[in-house]
């Protein structure tokens, strides 16, 4: 498909040759009527001066004038190359004393001054000159009207001649203009050019940043926000693809455990064995079910999504006491001691209801599935300081060593020896949903030097 010219390279030439077309177009009007002004001047004194030859040709014969007009004077006055001219000489009296009486009526000016205007004769446009003059040479009475056409070929030429020598070396002018312009603006734009092709040639999967060496300063701010939002895009494509790439590691067990108990099932023939092969099957449905719920939760709760969650207020005591109460009867089965302690008021946070309540969930059912039967679990909501409050939860599992703090909340990291199942992805989660609420969290031994602590820090909301 041809590609077109570049629009902005079109606009920057319409904007910037279009007014100097429009002048040019203006320029070219006032030049004709200028130059149509001037030659009338010139030409209308030249019929002044044949309406003043045509008075002294004017005789008194007793008393009355007449015209005496010989043949070889009507040549000189009147024949003309290029032109047609016509006349009439009228007494005082209206008398025609010579020339064409079909000439239109004339239109009398101001008193001893010629009347110069457009009129038609014949069918042809001519310029009319109308004025009185004197017979012979004096300037006083007896005076006769005089009036003289002259059809405009010449005038016509003249003007065009005249605009010619106006417009024509502006029009050049423009023409040099344009050439000059469509150069520098093609060199101008060169940069963006190949800005253009270096976004184009490059591969759906390359979300490097745009080399900005070479682009101009009007353009730089719009390619800064194109290359952080293909930062952006590629810390997206990255959580999908470590998504995708620990769901497949992560099902791939599972899924052949469920295949494997199922053809063990499907080969028994004994009740009680089938029975005992549907209770595991069960077991590990649950297992996979679980696992699928953490993948999902961990997706949703990616770095990403901050942009899509809206942050309510909401007091972080009440809602922990809710949901540790959640898990009473969880605790009871399992021989653990669950225990609140809240602060004396509201510790009120900007927070997501759901996602916080997945928080707590995580960290509760993390201290008591690693606690031995008989240990105890205590959930702390309290004030640390006018900026901050503290939601912990200690238990009796065992020690986790110093060592393996700092990775205790990568996904599917498991510490080595430990009997509970997990998928290692409950602190991720809890991970992540303290960086969408700008929380941080950290791991202590607990104060009695028996298990575990996990405290999240959460700002307090500004009053």
């Amino acid at each position: 498909m041809r590609r077109s010219e570049p629009r902005l390279q079109r606009k920057l030439l319409a904007w910037l040759l279009g007014p100097l077309a429009v002048l040019l177009v203006l320029d070219s009007a006032a030049a004709y009527w200028n130059s149509l002004r001037f030659a009338n001047l010139a030409y209308d004194r030249a019929l002044h001066e044949i309406g003043r030859e045509i008075a002294l040709h004017v005789k008194l014969d007793q008393a009355q004038p007449r015209l005496e007009l010989s043949e070889a004077a009507a040549n000189i006055l009147f024949v003309d190359q290029e032109d047609q001219l016509f006349y009439r000489v009228v007494d005082e009296s209206g008398a025609v004393l010579g020339g064409d009486v079909q000439l239109p009526a004339p239109r009398i000016g101001r008193a001893g001054r010629p009347n110069f205007y457009g009129d038609t004769v014949r069918g042809e446009p001519v310029r009319m000159m109308v004025a009185w003059l004197p017979i012979g040479p004096d300037a006083g009475p007896p005076q006769v009207l005089v009036q003289v056409a002259e059809t405009l070929n010449k005038r016509a030429r003249l003007t065009w001649e005249m605009v010619a020598n106006v417009v024509l070396p502006q029009l050049l002018l423009i023409i040099m203009a344009t050439a000059v312009v469509w150069f520098g603006v093609s060199r101008g734009l060169e940069p963006l050019q190949r800005l253009r092709r270096a976004v184009s040639d490059r591969s759906h999967l390359d979300l490097s940043p745009i080399d900005t060496h070479d682009v101009p300063g009007e353009v730089r701010p719009l390619v800064d926000d194109v290359n952080e939002l293909m930062a952006r895009l590629a810390r997206t494509f990255d959580f999908q693809n470590r998504f995708v790439a620990d769901a497949a590691h992560q099902l791939k067990t599972p899924v052949s455990g469920l295949k494997a108990q199922i053809e063990l099932a499907l080969r028994e023939n004994d009740p009680q064995r089938v029975r005992h092969s549907l209770a595991q099957l069960y077991i590990s449905a649950d297992r996979l079910s679980r696992l699928v719920r953490q993948l999902l939760a961990l997706a949703r709760n990616e770095p990403g999504a901050l942009d899509s969650i809206q942050l309510q207020p909401l007091d972080l005591n009440a809602h922990a006491l809710e949901v540790s109460m959640d898990w009473a009867p969880h605790a009871i089965k399992r021989n653990i001691d669950l225990g609140f302690e809240g602060a004396e008021h509201p510790l009120m946070i900007d927070a997501d209801s759901d996602r916080l309540r997945e928080l707590v969930n995580n960290l509760i059912d993390n201290a008591i599935r690693y606690s031995e039967s008989g240990g105890r679990v205590t959930v702390q909501a309290a004030q640390i300081d006018e900026g901050q409050c503290r939601l912990a939860i200690s238990d009796d599992s065992p020690r986790i060593p110093v060592e393996e703090r700092a990775r205790i909340f990568e996904r599917f990291h498991r510490i080595l020896g430990t009997q509970e199942d997990g998928s290692g992805l409950g602190l991720a989660i809890v991970s992540e949903i303290a960086t969408l609420h700008g929380a941080r969290i950290t791991l202590e031994e607990d104060v009695d030097g028996v298990g575990n602590t996990f405290s999240v820090f959460f700002p307090l909301r500004a009053t």
